[in-house]
């Protein structure tokens, strides 16, 4: 029954394979990163009117010790320094 399902319900195969209506991990706070990862910061973006992205910024861990104890403000002059930033888009329905 469940080829048939699928067959009837295209939209049924989706949602299992992406899993897109799931938040994980399951009890933790997105917007504060530092308690998950160290040396990390949660940023938002305004990109159009009534449309905000929210981005972790990380430091390597070579600025690890330096980046221990600081604010915001220093995460955003971090990224206007020489080193190469690495962008990194992932999202799941739960947190889109």
């Amino acid at each position: 029954s469940v080829p048939f399902l699928i067959r009837l319900f295209p939209i049924v195969l989706t949602k299992f394979v992406f899993l897109n209506f799931l938040a994980f991990p399951f009890f933790v706070d997105l917007r504060q990163p530092e308690l998950l990862l160290n040396n990390t910061v949660s940023l938002y973006l305004a990109t159009e009117p009534g449309v905000t992205v929210g981005i972790w910024h990380t430091v390597p861990g070579s600025r690890g010790a330096e980046a221990q104890g600081k604010d915001q403000r220093w995460y955003e002059e971090a990224l206007a320094d020489a080193h190469p930033v690495i962008i990194y888009l992932h999202g799941n329905g739960g947190t889109r």
